[in-house]
């Protein structure tokens, strides 16, 4: 395990994914996928080939060859889920596939602050299980990884991590590379995320676990063996300052990490995992943990179109700010019952989210940094955010010479 050693130089719009912490901070340049991102360029060199832009999935979730509703037989103790991707991490390295995994623990004084570390044992893969908040510059340790001599390595990483270990793979040359990527769910400083855990409890010292399930519900677990659900529609979002999220996260163009061999969610798992198989490597990780993981097929349910386009309506009102206004509580509650039973599941609640996600980057984009949309907004996303009415303008799109979709 590795600390830290450099320093973030400022960076705008910067998740200090650890780019800019490498012995060429200026790389960020083009590694960013913050900056001027180019993913059909890097889903052909990571899956061979862009994704389909006709009438597929694949606009919504990226390049992939299987999706599945999955969860291992028997859970790890302590993993946020069921613990799929502890577990292919461990596999990995215990049948010597790769030397090393690069992973987040969590910090010595802080379990919610994320803290990037180089494993080399499958046994110490369990400090990396759980939930964390914040920002870790995992990246560079691919690069102090590289200094130590490992050649096979995996990485596990959040999409603005991913889109840059992408941008430097060539150029670290390793061996072999795997990377287990995890949609995004939206972060925020781990200051912020104490903040929270104080608007949902009296006593947030003795949460131990948070997450936000397929059921509209976010789940909570204390110290004391207690399990609280809260509704969505109840949680105490509109009481967060403006930028409890950061201008990157409400501008993110790839929330479910396309540019992984294998991702590992819940958005379309209806109360399990979500496994998307994006490429060979990702099927051959699959199948080291096939003797050990329930695989079932996805399932779909509701309609996403109402939700959306309240979404949207609410996003325009902020103007930056949170895209939440308070509801009246009689209706919170009628909502709450409502959602979970004939709202968006499944495929349609992961399709919901992710054109929500389309949305609220345009508009914030437009809001904060307009000069910035044509290079940042790749051409899938504009397809998504046409169901809603928002057309780009033309200052907005790159030259056709430009666009490398077809």
């Amino acid at each position: 395990m590795m600390e830290t050693i450099e320093i973030a130089p400022y960076r705008d719009l910067c998740t200090d994914c650890g780019v800019s912490r490498t012995k060429q901070p200026k790389r960020c340049a083009t590694a960013c996928q913050f900056i001027q991102p180019n993913y059909p360029q890097f889903e052909i060199t990571t899956h061979g080939r862009v994704r389909e832009m006709g009438d597929s999935d694949e606009v919504f979730f990226g390049t992939y060859l299987q999706m599945y509703r999955a969860s291992l037989k028997k859970p790890l103790e302590g993993a946020q889920w069921t613990g799929i991707i502890t577990r292919l991490c461990e596999v990995l390295l215990e049948q010597g596939i790769v030397d090393a995994v690069i992973a987040m623990s969590s910090d010595p004084e802080d379990k919610w602050r994320p803290q990037p570390v180089i494993i080399s044992r499958a046994e110490d893969m369990q400090v990396c299980r759980g939930m964390k908040m914040g920002y870790a510059p995992i990246v560079q340790y691919l690069e102090q990884a590289k200094d130590l001599g490992y050649q096979r390595v995996a990485m596990v990483g959040i999409p603005c991590q991913v889109y840059a270990a992408r941008a430097l793979e060539k150029e670290l040359d390793f061996e072999k590379l795997l990377i287990i990527g995890s949609p995004c769910s939206d972060n925020t400083t781990t200051e912020n995320f104490h903040h929270f855990l104080g608007l949902l409890s009296q006593k947030p010292e003795e949460i131990t676990y948070l997450e936000f399930k397929a059921n509209y519900h976010v789940e909570l677990r204390f110290s004391d063996g207690r399990i609280q659900e809260i509704p969505f529609l109840k949680l105490p979002l509109s009481d967060l300052p403006k930028d409890f999220f950061p201008t990157t996260c409400k501008t993110c163009v790839d929330y479910v990490n396309s540019l992984s061999d294998i991702t590992v969610g819940y958005m379309a798992g209806t109360g399990e995992q979500w496994l998307i198989i994006r490429n060979e490597r990702g099927q051959e990780m699959a199948k080291l943990l096939e003797p050990e993981i329930l695989l079932e097929a996805l399932e779909s349910a509701g309609n996403r179109l109402g939700p959306v386009k309240g979404f949207m309506k609410n996003v325009e009102l902020a103007a930056g700010g949170l895209p939440l206004q308070r509801m009246p509580n009689f209706l919170r509650s009628i909502f709450a019952w409502v959602m979970p039973r004939f709202g968006p599941r499944g495929l349609e609640f992961a399709k919901a989210r992710i054109e929500m996600k389309a949305i609220e980057s345009v508009i914030h984009l437009r809001s904060t940094a307009p000069h910035k949309i044509k290079n940042m907004v790749p051409s899938h996303v504009w397809k998504l955010v046409r169901t809603y009415g928002l057309e780009p303008r033309k200052e907005e799109l790159k030259d056709s010479r430009e666009s490398t979709y077809s």
